[in-house]
């Protein structure tokens, strides 16, 4: 089986502090990593694959800083991998083209996107299916192999979960929990720091020099500061005192 997954580099936002600039942040001296729900589904193509024959292809659209996240996909288990270059501050619409277009030569049968990016809004992965008239599901929490089919768990509202069959080929955006990522050490880094990156642009991938976006961002703002809100100090226990007094006092214990 021949699987595509799809990552991104984003700022870390455990490690920085996000600051608005225009219609983009601020982003000197940002660290960056791999977007989290992506290592999910790196994971879970690697587990297919080594119960299965098969490969794993790791992909990502963006400049030359961003080749850094297929070399750790692939020190954890990926074969291949593609740096995919067409333009800054592309939208949700115009990455899934761009994606699309490189999955359409490369005859996958299944193709993986975390659920969403931490930068992003959840929609890449929709967007790429129906690009490519492929079956779609998401928030997929668990999978299972049946020949030319996949049986797929989904989270749904209320914590419960839905099941469903789908043919391959198709795209599903994994969601976190559904394994444990394996740990990249600096020898696996290493070991794959000289192989070959394709860089492909709108060129090579038959794409439209001036295909451009129907969605432009025009700009980011802070929500005004709600009104009612009371800080409360002290011990932990002191404010947990605190918490449930407001509560009673509110209507909210009887």
């Amino acid at each position: 089986m021949k699987i595509l997954v799809c990552v991104k580099r984003v700022p870390d936002t455990s490690d920085n502090e996000i600051e608005l600039q225009g219609d983009d942040i601020r982003r000197d001296d940002l660290v960056y990593s791999v977007n989290e729900w992506d290592n999910y589904a790196v994971e879970e193509a690697l587990r297919i694959t080594e119960s299965l024959e098969g490969q794993v292809t790791v992909v990502t659209v963006g400049g030359d800083d961003d080749e850094e996240v297929l070399r750790r996909q692939m020190a954890m288990g990926a074969k291949e991998g593609a740096l995919l270059s067409a333009g800054d501050g592309l939208g949700g619409a115009e990455v899934a083209a761009v994606l699309a277009a490189y999955a359409k030569k490369g005859n996958f049968d299944l193709i993986l996107t975390g659920v969403q990016a931490e930068d992003g809004c959840a929609q890449v992965g929709g967007m790429l299916a129906a690009l490519l008239d492929w079956p779609f599901a998401s928030l997929v929490n668990a999978i299972e192999v049946m020949g030319g089919k996949l049986k797929v768990w989904r989270e749904v509202e209320g914590g419960d979960k839905e099941i469903n069959e789908i043919d391959l080929p198709c795209v599903l955006s994994i969601q976190t929990g559904i394994n444990e990522p394996r740990y990249v050490g600096m020898r696996g880094i290493r070991q794959v720091a000289a192989v070959p990156i394709p860089k492909l642009g709108k060129k090579e991938l038959g794409m439209s020099a001036d295909a451009a976006g129907k969605v432009r961002r025009e700009g980011y703002f802070v929500p005004a500061v709600g009104k009612g809100a009371e800080m409360l100090q002290g011990s932990a226990g002191e404010m947990a005192d605190k918490v449930m007094e407001l509560m009673r006092a509110k209507g909210g214990l009887k």
